[in-house]
């Protein structure tokens, strides 16, 4: 399964006035990360992430800021697909809603200073 998300993005790079290093939060899950933590980065890979790679090829850039949300780990002998795409446990709730000051604190930083690599 691929996504596609870089499709939404593909009609920014006509305009001379975007710059995805400073115009682009992209916020995204991440079974490599552990559940009820993210990662706030200026740039990087895809990391296997198809959303990632599929905005990547998009801006023909990996420079743009992510917001990567854990919901790992993945379980050993899971699809990721199907992981990925099932429904939170309440537990797995509560641990995400906990975790929404911080994402918005870290939203709020990238809005008003940026990411440092």
């Amino acid at each position: 399964m691929m996504n596609r998300s870089g499709a939404a993005l593909a009609s920014l790079r006509a305009d001379p006035a975007f710059v995805p290093a400073t115009d682009l939060l992209v916020i995204s899950d991440d079974f490599n990360i552990p559940l009820g933590t993210f990662r706030l980065r200026a740039a990087g890979s895809a990391g296997g992430h198809n959303g990632l790679k599929s905005i990547e090829g998009a801006l023909q850039s990996p420079d743009y800021a992510r917001l990567r949300v854990g919901i790992g780990p993945l379980p050993t002998g899971e699809v990721w697909e199907d992981f990925v795409l099932s429904p939170f446990t309440d537990a797995e709730r509560e641990q995400i809603e906990a975790l929404l000051p911080q994402l918005v604190d870290g939203v709020d930083t990238w809005v008003r200073e940026g990411v440092r690599s």
